[in-house]
């Protein structure tokens, strides 16, 4: 959820979900209905947000000044560049300084936050605010808000993933359009691969889960996979979809060289967020990614003209092309705030005042996350950007699932990706089998 760096603050706070360094489970306040502050009297709010980058830091401030403007008896201190883990901790102690509202890059995160109380149902304030979430936020981002009926985040701009690919090694290749299915996308991959020697002259995709933004679950969005049954269990060994889609990985894993030649190309590569990534040198003519990479490459120089396109989707599904994964940043109200009702002025201003929300996303260069935003003439970008546009609004789109642990369950997914991409792990059943096994067990021992 970056302009300068995407989401390296985002991968950086997965890990300290993955490492259950976050949210506790003990409760730590008052619910949402227990607010009693009057909104309308002069008072002070804090704002903890995780931006750090001059410009986001400018925009967030541009943000605050509009909400000031529009409710001249509020004042906000904003504090930024705080991680998940410096907001929690916030969280628990409370006090005068703690945050009364937070905003947090990790939606995976979202689950541990309304399990543990740490922030406040919102769903009382939006209905005392007459407002539908469900017709006010895109349907990923409306999911992704809430954990076992309870609403206790809001979404504040988003990513969609999509294509990106190299119009110039497509004609070449002789490709006159991108891919739309994945069969589809595995024959241009292969067209767009040039052998060199040992390595590659250009590669038409890289597969590998340690690729850049090549992740599981990034695959698996494409699939419309159901990660849980309706009794919370995994349904990872169950659902199709997760065969599927790793099957898939695995061919194409295979087609275009194998794991081991593949890896070894990889550790050549230029690092996601330098000038040299192998998508702007033209070493990868295709790639997944999210919205922010169109402004990188381009501030790349690339020597090729750039297209974008959504995600290719299995030949099954063929009729629902144009759908991909979301995320994004999220806001929310800490539970032991005693100024909830003024907290909320603001909560409800950033993330459904569609003039505010366009504003921002213009600032921040990242997805607006109200059907309303998504639809506004005062955006501002590329042409190719509204493919991004498109995919966020798709209701066919999707994200990952809340869970009480946070991203457990996704890790544990990865990591079986590594091991039955290089080989390690061979039964494909059986691994996936083994996967739902320790995710049920993860999940049952966080409650």
């Amino acid at each position: 959820m970056r302009t300068a760096i995407p989401s390296v603050a985002r991968k950086a706070a997965f890990a300290l979900t993955v490492s259950a360094v976050l949210v506790t489970t003990a409760c730590t306040g008052q619910s949402s209905s227990g607010a009693e502050d009057d909104a309308s009297k002069e008072t002070t709010i804090n704002f903890w947000h995780a931006w750090s980058a001059d410009s986001e830091v400018k925009a967030v401030k541009t943000l605050v000044a509009g909400f000031e403007k529009a409710h001249p008896n509020i004042h906000v201190n904003v504090v930024g560049n705080m991680t998940d883990d410096k907001i929690n901790q916030a969280l628990r102690t409370g006090g005068g300084k703690a945050p009364d509202v937070i905003s947090s890059f990790t939606t995976n995160n979202v689950g541990k936050f309304c399990s543990s109380g740490a922030l406040v149902d919102l769903n009382p304030f939006f209905k005392k605010s007459g407002v539908d979430p469900e017709k006010t936020f895109p349907a990923a981002m409306n999911e992704y808000t809430q954990f076992d009926g309870d609403r206790c985040a809001v979404p504040l701009l988003g990513d969609a993933y999509g294509l990106y690919y190299n119009k110039t090694a497509f004609e070449k290749a002789g490709i006159t359009s991108p891919p739309k299915t994945w069969s589809e996308f595995e024959t241009d991959a292969k067209k767009l691969t040039i052998t060199q020697g040992s390595t590659y002259k250009q590669l038409g995709f890289m597969p590998n889960y340690h690729g850049w933004e090549t992740t599981t679950e990034h695959y698996l969005g494409q699939f419309s996979p159901k990660y849980f049954d309706s009794s919370g269990k995994s349904n990872v060994a169950k659902d199709p979809a997760f065969k599927a889609a790793f099957t898939l990985q695995k061919k194409l894993v295979g087609d275009l060289g194998g794991y081991q030649k593949l890896e070894k190309f990889r550790a050549t590569l230029g690092d996601e967020w330098g000038p040299k990534h192998p998508f702007q040198t033209g070493q990868v003519a295709m790639q997944l990614d999210g919205e922010w990479r169109l402004g990188m490459a381009l501030d790349a120089k690339p020597g090729f003209e750039i297209g974008v396109a959504p995600l290719p989707v299995p030949d099954d599904q063929a009729d629902q092309y144009g759908k991909g994964y979301i995320t994004g940043t999220i806001a929310g109200i800490a539970a032991n705030s005693t100024k909830q009702n003024a907290a909320w002025e603001f909560v409800k201003y950033i993330t459904t005042d569609t003039d505010a929300v366009v504003g921002f996303s213009n600032d921040i260069h990242n997805v607006p996350s109200t059907l309303a935003a998504l639809k506004s003439p005062k955006l501002k970008y590329d042409p190719r950007f509204k493919t991004f546009l498109d995919i966020a609004a798709n209701p066919n789109s999707s994200s990952s699932p809340a869970s009480i642990n946070g991203g457990v369950y996704l890790a544990t997914i990865q990591n079986f990706g590594y091991d039955y991409e290089s080989g390690k792990v061979a039964d494909l059943d059986k691994g996936l089998a083994d996967a739902a096994q320790q995710i049920d067990t993860d999940i049952a021992q966080a409650k």
